[in-house]
């Protein structure tokens, strides 16, 4: 006997009229429960859309999304869109009330029926998602990542079997983003809770995702889990997405001393490494942080190389490049 999907689209399509062209062709996919799933692709490659679809925000124009079995209706059909057992956040926070404190925001989703059982989720939540100092404040008063963290607290408190976020970092500090990563996980690891994200952002679903779907001119061309899909990419479209590679033609590479019977070789920066004095030139040396990346060149050719020891080579010194790794297409 055939095991029920917990929550899928087969073979769906959605198409937009006019100017905007992003939509999704013939996509089928299956989500697996208790896990992080995320999508992730370029501008207009139809992730959002996909999104919304599972969600129940937009109806397809062909095909069928199911939650454990029962198709899920489209606002042509429900009255207010989207499913009972689940909730989505994005990046723009719209539903919070910016006058109420975060703890209003949360709480007044709860019933009063019973006030001690409402008090306790309500603080449950504020330190789950990290924001209880702010428990006081306004929304109004809060930064573009501390809404954030209250959209989600808020989206939470229901405990949906689903959380879906659109892009839910792009408002998040740098300094914060991992700890909200975090929140999240665990959250997931406490709960059960499945979620899907969306985001065009490799360092955020390399770190925090079980599962990556790839997504492209409104189809879904690869999927697995962010280690494979970082190191053995069956497409250059997807090694692009989540490295800054280097990208060389066969002759490019033959220049470099790479062999290679394919058309086009992709290298990672983690995969180049400089030594001083050769006929190479830096170009450039972008400070990163702990690290730098080198910009190299060469007949036309160029290269970045990431470097961790600081300070050690600048713009116009002559450099030899060793590359240790790289993937052909």
């Amino acid at each position: 006997m055939q095991q029920t999907a917990f929550l899928e689209a087969v073979s769906v399509t959605k198409k937009y009229k006019g100017k905007k062209t992003s939509g999704i062709n013939n996509v089928s996919i299956s989500i697996q429960p208790g896990k992080i799933t995320a999508i992730v692709g370029e501008s207009g490659s139809g992730k959002t859309t996909l999104l919304k679809l599972l969600f129940g925000l937009l109806s397809p124009d062909e095909g069928k999304v199911s939650f454990k079995g029962e198709e899920i209706w489209g606002p042509e059909t429900k009255l207010i869109p989207g499913h009972d057992d689940m909730k989505m956040v994005t990046q723009h926070t719209d539903d919070l009330n910016l006058f109420a404190t975060v703890s209003e925001n949360i709480a007044s989703l709860l019933p009063n029926t019973d006030l001690d059982y409402k008090a306790s989720e309500t603080t449950k939540y504020l330190h789950q998602l990290n924001i209880h100092n702010l428990k006081d404040k306004r929304v109004a008063d809060l930064s573009g990542g501390e809404k954030q963290r209250v959209a989600i607290a808020r989206a939470l408190v229901k405990k949906p079997e689903v959380l879906l976020l659109d892009e839910p970092f792009n408002q998040v500090d740098a300094s914060f983003r991992e700890g909200l990563q975090q929140n999240i996980r665990t959250v997931v690891k406490d709960t059960g809770l499945t979620v899907i994200l969306v985001s065009h952002d490799p360092s955020e679903v390399l770190s925090m995702a079980d599962e990556l779907v790839v997504i492209r001119d409104g189809e879904i061309v690869e999927s697995g889990r962010p280690e494979e899909l970082y190191h053995q990419p069956k497409m250059l479209y997807t090694a692009q997405l989540l490295s800054n590679r280097s990208i060389l033609s066969k002759d490019e590479a033959k220049a470099c001393g790479i062999k290679s019977d394919k058309d086009t070789v992709a290298i990672s920066p983690e995969h180049v490494s400089l030594k001083k004095g050769g006929d190479w030139v830096v170009q450039q040396v972008l400070f990163k942080g702990f690290f730098e990346d080198v910009l190299v060149t060469k007949d036309g050719i160029q290269v970045r190389a990431l470097n961790t020891d600081k300070g050690k080579y600048a713009k116009g010194d002559k450099v030899q490049v060793v590359i240790g790794g790289f993937l052909a297409y």
